[in-house]
């Protein structure tokens, strides 16, 4: 028998009004061909062309005309090769160039949904009972990219959740490339990523054991002048992108949470960032670092990544390295068990691993945890998020696909010190999908990618058919008695 939950009336649907401006290219020829035609326009209809577009576009965008003058700049090599100054280009006429190199993108235009949820690390000025906390979410736009993005909302004495409405605004990051890179590990990713073997050996014998951005890119810049062929060119480019899975991003201190959009930057990652997990991790001297693994997709190769941060302003962005680390869902504990950082994966697609390492990009030796074992999860299990410790035990919200590809949630309970031990399973869904859920992007799917306890219930948001979002909530004493009662499952 399923235990009773309880389902929120809140919903947090994809806004197709929230667009962000990024850089559009059309190809060199067609690029040269516009920079021609604009810069052969008189100063009086420059003026007259770019001043309505920025009335226009400074609604709809923070800082319009920043964004034009990056993008004009990205293309300064083609007005060089025109034989034209770039430095002498007034004000407006770069503007207008990079209106022409600019396009609007709505990231929430298809869906929104799998979110995570943690603790916002500011709890002031609230009452007892209260919670402030952060909700990630997966947004889809055109072409099937996505990205992450953020609420904040209010949980009150009841439980009751209020989502903060969103800005007016979104910020893309900006980037910074200051990673120093093993060579090893650089070296055994770029393998994964199935860049030609022969440019790696010819990479590598270049670079240090530990090497930054500027040197790598110098030497891929004088093997590509020295190279003729363009398809060991294309290769030594995909060497630079992966360095580009390595990196910073800020956002600016005027932005709200809301305002801000983690968007695909690598070309590793240019068809999207899927199903962030974020958790709030103890270190060993009691300070909190969040974290958050994801999976960037470049249409053909998945690699799972991590992001770090302290304040939801600044990330730290690294790929995860190791056998463990091969497919989607990793999911981290909240804290070290016995010493070292523990996470859950799925590396053969369907079924649950636990691993352990003394490194945190670094994943290997995956031990099969939990394998399908009820009707409802034949095809594949997987986790919902990071682990989250009880008295009783770490307890896991799991995902199970049944007939008809329907995606549920499931629950176990895992040992507090032997995480491969399990306690407990729910043999029945926890959550499953009503009729007022089963219609969307992908219909029949329930899926989440972190819960939270707060004022003795378990809140889990989930995503309904991968289109909104809402929330679940069941009474966690109920929850944990029933894993308990239920018992480990015939193959633990």
């Amino acid at each position: 028998m399923r235990l009773s939950i309880e389902r929120k009336p809140v919903k947090v649907y994809p806004d197709p009004k929230r667009v962000i401006a990024r850089f559009f290219f059309n190809g060199e020829e067609r690029a040269k061909e516009v920079i021609k035609r604009v810069l052969e326009l008189k100063e009086k209809d420059v003026f007259n062309l770019i001043s309505p577009l920025l009335q226009e576009y400074s609604k709809r965008h923070r800082n319009i005309t920043k964004i034009l003058a990056r993008n004009c700049k990205k293309v300064k090599p083609y007005i060089e090769e025109l034989g034209l100054d770039y430095e002498t280009l007034d004000k407006y006429q770069r503007l207008l160039l990079g209106s022409y190199f600019t396009h609007e993108y709505s990231i929430e235009s298809a869906a929104f949904f799998n979110p995570s949820i943690v603790e916002d690390p500011d709890q002031s000025d609230l009452v007892e009972g209260e919670k402030r906390v952060i909700i990630s979410f997966r947004a889809v736009g055109e072409g099937h990219i996505s990205s992450v993005v953020f609420r904040r909302a209010l949980i009150d004495k009841d439980n009751n959740i209020t989502v903060i409405p969103a800005g007016n605004y979104i910020d893309e990051a900006e980037v910074i490339r200051n990673a120093v890179y093993n060579k090893k590990l650089f070296l055994k990713k770029a393998m994964d990523s199935q860049i030609d073997t022969s440019i790696l050996d010819e990479v590598g014998v270049q670079l240090e054991d530990k090497f930054d951005y500027a040197v790598l890119r110098r030497i891929i810049t004088d093997s590509k002048n020295l190279e003729q062929d363009d398809l060991k060119k294309l290769e030594l480019d995909k060497v630079l992108w992966l360095s580009d899975t390595y990196h910073e991003i800020s956002f600016s201190r005027d932005t709200d949470i809301s305002d801000r959009v983690i968007f695909p930057i690598s070309e590793f990652e240019r068809k999207g960032i899927e199903d962030a997990r974020f958790v709030k991790f103890i270190k060993d001297d009691g300070k909190v670092i969040y974290y958050a693994t994801y999976t960037a997709f470049d249409g053909a190769l998945i690699m799972p990544k991590l992001l770090q941060t302290t304040d939801f302003y600044d990330f730290k962005v690294s790929p995860l390295h190791g056998i463990g680390a091969a497919n989607k869902n990793l999911a981290l504990f909240p804290r070290k068990i016995n010493g070292r950082y523990a996470m859950m994966s799925r590396i053969d697609g369907w079924n649950n691993y636990l691993m352990y390492s003394d490194r945190i990009t670094v994943w290997d030796n995956p031990i099969k945890l939990q394998q399908p074992q009820f009707p409802w999860e034949f095809i594949q299990i997987g986790n919902c998020g990071s682990p989250i410790e009880t008295p009783d035990g770490w307890l896991i919200i799991t995902h199970g696909v049944g007939p008809m590809r329907k995606y549920c949630l499931g629950a176990s309970l895992l040992d507090l010190n032997d995480p491969s031990i399990e306690i407990g399973r729910l043999e029945d869904p926890l959550v499953v999908p009503n009729n007022d859920e089963r219609e969307g992007y992908v219909p029949n799917v329930l899926y989440s990618c972190g819960s939270i306890i707060h004022n003795g219930e378990l809140i889990i948001p989930y995503g309904l058919s991968d289109y909104c979002s809402s929330f679940a909530t069941v009474k966690i004493d109920l929850l944990l008695a029933k894993l308990k009662e239920a018992g480990p499952t015939k193959e633990s």
